[in-house]
């Protein structure tokens, strides 16, 4: 009784040519995922989000909190102030603190105008930094 051998007459040549159809289905899906992913980082919106913690602050820069009525007149600390007043104002607390802060409430009648003046004025005094104070609620309704 002859048995048969595993091993074959003759080597089996190597492949000369590549299965593409894999990498086509890996390419296609790695376009799909650019594709979709690419609108989302060109819409994105560079801000500093507070984080989460059981730390507190150890101590919070100066701030300036200057309040505009409808009329556009300056205050600070409940006292009318002028520009020149309100820049002098300004310079100093900037030169005590480099992360000073301007701290601004304006009346819902405010020129638009007026608001960047005051903005304008912090900024040639020092303080790069603006934070709007805003009333808790839904907003009003436009017309």
């Amino acid at each position: 009784m002859a048995f048969g051998t595993l091993q074959r007459k003759s080597p089996t040549p190597p492949m000369g040519e590549i299965n593409m159809t894999p990498l086509i289905d890996v390419m296609l899906v790695l376009l799909v995922i650019v594709m979709l992913t690419a609108p989302l980082l060109v819409g994105a919106i560079k801000i500093d989000l507070p984080r989460q913690g059981g730390v507190a602050m150890a101590a919070q820069p100066a701030h300036v909190d200057v309040v505009l009525d409808a009329a556009g007149r300056a205050f600070v600390q409940n006292l009318p102030e002028d520009d020149a007043s309100l820049s002098r104002l300004l310079a100093r607390a900037a030169a005590s603190d480099k992360h000073a802060e301007l701290r601004l409430s304006a009346d819902v009648r405010v020129p638009h105008g007026r608001v960047v003046e005051v903005m304008a004025l912090a900024h040639r005094n020092g303080l790069t930094r603006v934070a709007f104070v805003t009333r808790a609620g839904e907003a009003p309704p436009r017309p």
